[in-house]
């Protein structure tokens, strides 16, 4: 394994600069799902739920927190993102997320991907939480990041 990047000779915390690195256009796929009671599945697919369209709340609050990234997660720097798409699903058991992220920077953003799929499930979470007390969160993960040369 190679030394993590986030932490110094000394072993303290820092954020890493990024100042010498080529510009380049970065891309980040991330997925995730929320297993739902079937009851809640066909709320959702009903827009039967008293709080409103469980979907476009979740995709909203998913670009929401891809744009606040560097707010939650302390080392990460903040970025000028140039695209933020959050797409829902639903399945026969459940609800899948996936977030594409990307701009044109020195620093990849997988964070943003990851934590646009994490907070629009929280939101589905939110959301049906009255009806459904067997909700599970998971299988949070990277699915693609790409790095493009910028001509």
């Amino acid at each position: 394994m190679g030394k993590l990047s986030h932490v110094d000779d000394a072993g303290r915390a820092r954020m890493v600069d990024v100042g010498a690195k080529p510009s380049q256009r970065r891309i980040a796929r991330a997925r995730g799902r929320i297993c739902l009671a079937i009851e809640t599945v066909v709320l959702i697919r009903g827009n039967g739920l008293r709080k409103g369209d469980v979907l476009a709340v979740a995709q909203i609050a998913g670009i929401q927190a891809a744009k606040r990234t560097a707010e939650l997660i302390p080392l990460c720097h903040p970025l000028g993102l140039d695209h933020v798409d959050v797409s829902l699903t639903v399945e026969s058991d459940g609800v899948v997320a996936e977030a594409e992220i990307a701009c044109v920077g020195r620093t990849g953003v997988e964070m943003e991907a990851l934590t646009a799929v994490s907070v629009a499930l929280l939101a589905v979470y939110d959301m049906c939480k009255a009806v459904d007390k067997t909700m599970e969160i998971g299988g949070i993960h990277l699915v693609e990041k790409v790095k493009l040369d910028v001509d």
